[in-house]
């Protein structure tokens, strides 16, 4: 039998995005290149595009923030579609924050700065998709948004060294959009975006060490 073959890992430049297509139990790994750089992730049904990751279905599915190492992402229909599999990073992630947009740049008086909305919006049309009718809530890797006591919020910068990485397995056949996110008016990417990369490893039928954070 022939080895299935895996594609060298993908960069995804500063302010850019990237599409992956994983079939079911195949693991994409993201590393943060420089550090300190967060990532939007969008997971898709690649069968059909209406069925997307969801981060208010995840939270009512797990009972937390955000999933602990070893529990599931589920979709708009309650479906696992990624699994947190494996961390070298300090597991800083956010689940809160929606996708910047071309409004929230309007805001900030630079309407024309690259965001996450139109980088996944980018990537789905060049892969012949119609346009979009929402950007869901993507899993913002990297990401330090703590919640005080209070429910106040505090943006912080990612806490990523050069090389950190978080892996997700596929638990149906589906697409993901990676954006490295573009946002420089506030301090979650540190001094300014940098690249991310991607790489699609094989199943595998060895328990992941789930117990990785620095």
């Amino acid at each position: 039998m022939t080895a299935l073959s895996y594609p060298e890992p993908v960069t995804i430049p500063a302010r850019q995005a990237r599409s992956v297509t994983l079939r079911k139990g195949e693991r994409l790994r993201i590393t943060d290149v420089a550090g300190g750089q967060v990532g939007d992730v969008f997971a898709y049904n690649i069968e059909d595009v209406t069925e997307h990751h969801s981060a208010s279905h995840t939270r009512t599915h797990i009972s937390r923030l955000f999933p602990a190492l070893g529990e599931s992402f589920v979709t708009n229909r309650r479906r696992p579609i990624l699994t947190y599999l494996a961390d070298t990073s300090p597991g800083r992630h956010d689940m809160l924050i929606a996708a910047c947009d071309p409004e929230r740049y309007a805001a900030y008086g630079d309407p024309d700065h690259a965001s996450c909305a139109d980088n996944l919006r980018q990537a789905m049309a060049d892969l012949g998709h119609p346009p979009l009718p929402f950007i869901p809530q993507p899993i913002n890797v990297f990401m330090r948004i703590p919640v005080a006591a209070d429910g106040e919020l505090s943006w912080l910068a990612a806490a990523t060294a050069p090389g950190d990485s978080i892996t997700f397995r596929a638990d149906m056949d589906c697409l993901v959009v990676v954006s490295s996110c573009p946002q420089d008016h506030n301090v979650i990417n540190g001094v300014g975006p940098t690249p991310l990369a991607l790489t699609i490893l094989p199943p595998t039928t060895i328990e992941e060490n789930t117990d990785e954070h620095h």
